[in-house]
């Protein structure tokens, strides 16, 4: 799957997208088709030319060269329009013709600059030096194409004519004799150059995405310096120290609250994990799905050290799944969700992260399929995370808690705007078979209405 694909099903990963700040439309294209990877070699393989240009980004003063690369990213134009009239041997217009000498020339500065950088096994550029020759016969090194006089002997003795009748005003019937001559003898000289570069088509679409790659390789590079990602490593188990979620912690900045990064480690089976409402559950599965999507796209991830289990894909059942336009219940669209999940593990080695399962209908059932379900999951390769406010679970899963409401920390009143000041986000082993009892105590401090409290308490002792 692509990433373009894959930032639909995650918001969170969208907005990694979002960032990634290539210079150019090429740079841009070719990001939104990279591939989700599952090949340990071909991962370790771009995380070290990633980790190249995080040295040469992050380096203080930055390089120039590395400046003089940046502007030509912002130059490239995605010419794939162009090079496909190449290898059919269309006719390239003079348009057409400058975007190919424009490509030739920010190779050739590009190339200088990669190899000032010490880069060049990273981003290989080929030598287009024999176009640049025959779209500036002159050698006058500038970039707009231009039909020189050189490329055919009528042409300066005709525009030489063509210009003094001009001068002149004189004789409008030669003019016009000439301007179409003139336009015969440039659309054969068009003709003939587009004829020598189809012989280089392979070449130039090697260059195009060659610079596309180097856009996106120092993009992703910046995003790197910028979020304090790092570089993860392929292992036996999914383990990260420090892991944040982007966007929530931006947001946290932005507004003033504090930020909790969180350490995890899992590895195939079921991880079951409970807390308290407002515990940040539903955060975490989708930070663990992002981060695994950042790695196997080529990408750091947000923590301080990360190891990653390699799966086949990133599956979720997470939030509200009713839809409206099928008729669809929010339980019927999650029952068919997690059905599929379930389905596809018996064949694919999946990231599976499912928010409190069946939460939506009554408990009785709801705690039947939410054990079905785990069942089902010990028996398959996939890695499975599973949030829940079910408790007594007839299952050996393992289990993980959200430490959660530490109230010894509340040392001033609690309102909404403060309270995850004294939410402890970290997980911690729970070898207990039952769940946090923390709403009520929440809704006390949280100021909510007295009776319904007391009425909520009585029923819990009757």
């Amino acid at each position: 799957m692509k990433i373009k694909e894959l930032a639909k099903y995650d918001s969170g990963f969208q907005y990694v997208i979002d960032n990634i700040e290539c210079m150019s439309s090429a740079g841009r294209r070719l990001m939104l088709d990279t591939t989700f990877e599952n090949d340990a070699a071909q991962l370790e393989s771009e995380w070290g030319r990633l980790q190249k240009a995080v040295s040469i980004v992050s380096s203080s003063p930055i390089d120039h060269a590395y400046n003089d690369l940046r502007h030509c990213f912002m130059q490239l134009h995605d010419l794939q329009g162009t090079l496909s009239s190449l290898y059919s041997h269309t006719v390239l217009n003079e348009v057409e013709l400058f975007e190919v000498k424009n490509l030739a020339y920010l190779v050739g500065k590009s190339r200088i600059a990669i190899a000032s950088l010490r880069i060049e096994e990273v981003l290989p550029l080929p030598d287009l030096t024999e176009i640049s020759s025959v779209l500036d016969p002159d050698h006058t090194g500038v970039v707009n194409f231009y039909i020189y006089d050189s490329y055919d002997e009528r042409l300066a003795p005709l525009r030489n004519e063509l210009r003094t009748l001009q001068e002149r005003q004189d004789n409008p019937q030669r003019i016009a004799d000439l301007l179409a001559l003139q336009q015969e003898v440039q659309q054969e000289v068009c003709r003939q150059l587009s004829d020598i570069l189809s012989h280089h088509a392979e070449s130039l679409t090697n260059a195009l995405e060659q610079m596309a790659y180097g856009d996106f390789l120092f993009a992703k590079a910046e995003l790197c310096k910028r979020w304090e990602l790092v570089r993860p490593a392929v292992g036996d188990s999914t383990c990260y120290r420090q892991l944040f979620n982007p966007r929530l912690r931006k947001h946290n900045e932005e507004v003033g609250l504090r930020y909790q990064p969180v350490d995890i480690n899992v590895t195939h089976g079921v991880s079951l994990i409970t807390g308290a409402n407002m515990a940040g559950k539903t955060v975490l599965l989708k930070s663990i799905g992002t981060a695994q999507m950042m790695a196997q796209c080529g990408m750091y991830v947000p923590a301080q050290e990360g190891t990653i289990i390699l799966v086949d894909d990133v599956v979720y059942s997470i939030g509200d799944e009713q839809n409206e336009m099928n008729g669809l219940s929010s339980y019927a669209s999650e029952i068919i969700k997690i059905s599929n999940i379930v389905k596809r593990c018996r064949t694919e080695h999946l990231l599976v992260l499912i928010d409190e399962p069946a939460r939506t209908t009554n408990p009785i059932e709801g705690k039947a399929l939410v054990q079905a379900l785990i069942s089902l999951q010990e028996q398959v390769q996939s890695i499975t995370l599973v949030t829940t406010h079910y408790g007594q679970l007839d299952s050996s899963c393992r289990r993980l808690r959200v430490r959660g409401f530490v109230e010894d920390l509340a040392n001033i009143p609690i309102n909404p705007h403060n309270i995850n000041r004294f939410i402890d986000y970290s997980l911690e082993e729970d070898t207990s078979d039952d769940v946090p009892h923390e709403a009520l105590r929440i809704a006390e401090l949280l100021q909510c209405d007295t009776e319904l409290i007391t009425k909520a308490k009585q029923n819990i002792n009757q």
